[in-house]
């Protein structure tokens, strides 16, 4: 199992609900993805420019048909440009 964390804060002025809305609908076509366990969107209780992916995959190749998807190519893009900064990492579980 791979775990995925993107953190990412929205640029000044951008309406964190209009936001919400592009990334609602990924998370629900992602979440219809073969190899995706979980998939979540979290918003920091501090900074609500501050939204955090947290994905669970069971392995790269889930990973990158999700990296592939038509709503992945469509959506992410237009996020990103909301975005003044984005960090993605992944994890392995250390047993």
């Amino acid at each position: 199992m791979i775990r995925v964390v993107c953190k990412g804060k929205l640029k000044p002025g951008v309406n964190v609900e209009e936001y919400l809305n592009l990334a609602r609908e990924v998370v629900t076509e992602t979440r219809k993805e073969k190899g995706c366990i979980m998939y979540t969107y979290h918003e920091d209780i501090n900074d609500p420019s501050i939204l955090t992916t947290i994905e669970e995959w069971v392995d790269e190749e889930a990973i990158n048909q999700h990296n592939n998807s038509e709503h992945v190519k469509k959506l992410v893009p237009e996020l990103r440009k909301l975005r003044e900064s984005t960090e993605i990492n992944l994890y392995r579980e250390v047993e």
